[in-house]
């Protein structure tokens, strides 16, 4: 199967792409982490196989997922040489991160405040190539697990980053083409 534009089907990406799945989730942890100043071993990603085991009553630590990752506008498409092009888009990247145990409120607020110190934002961008857009407020929704009620402290944060994705598509170089008439 041929994967260039020059022979009919169809095309996927040449090269690098965005991370996804883990790889994303291990760098939206690294970046909670560093903004609440949590251990690698209290911040963990939901919604995964095998599930985290949840930590004893009295510690706080945070549990993050991705939500949502729209794109909201049309792709530009660039042609960067003779051989290909590039598709730029920009994706947000919802994620929902709730903190736990008995200091969850504070580190939840910490988390808050620390969003916006530039510092952080350009260690995430040069990280992960992602920045901050926005983020919610946080909520008190205590959870009961393992029979005990739990603090929980959640809020939403919404990334943006752009997406950059090579395809092999050629640009026409010559259209024999002959004009008739006066």
């Amino acid at each position: 199967m041929s994967n260039e534009s020059t022979a009919p089907g169809y095309l996927t990406p040449v090269g690098a792409e965005p991370d996804y799945d883990q790889d994303l989730e291990r760098q939206i942890s690294r970046w909670i982490q560093g903004v609440t100043g949590l251990a690698a071993g209290q911040v963990y990603p939901r919604w995964t196989e095998p599930q985290a085991i949840i930590p004893k009553n009295g510690t706080t630590w945070a549990a993050f997922g991705i939500t949502a990752m729209p794109r909201e506008n049309m792709p530009a498409e660039i042609q960067i040489s003779d051989e290909q092009s590039e598709q730029w888009s920009w994706e947000q990247v919802t994620v929902l991160v709730c903190f736990y145990g008995p200091q969850g409120a504070a580190v939840a607020a910490r988390f808050r405040d620390g969003l916006y110190v530039e510092q952080n934002n350009t260690t995430l961008r040069a990280a992960a190539g992602l920045s901050l857009v926005d983020n919610g407020q946080i909520y008190n929704l205590p959870e009961l697990i393992n029979n005990q009620w739990v603090r929980r402290y959640d809020i939403t944060v919404t990334l943006q980053r752009k997406n950059t994705r090579t395809f092999n598509i050629k640009t026409i170089q010559s259209a024999p083409v002959q004009f008739f008439g006066d």
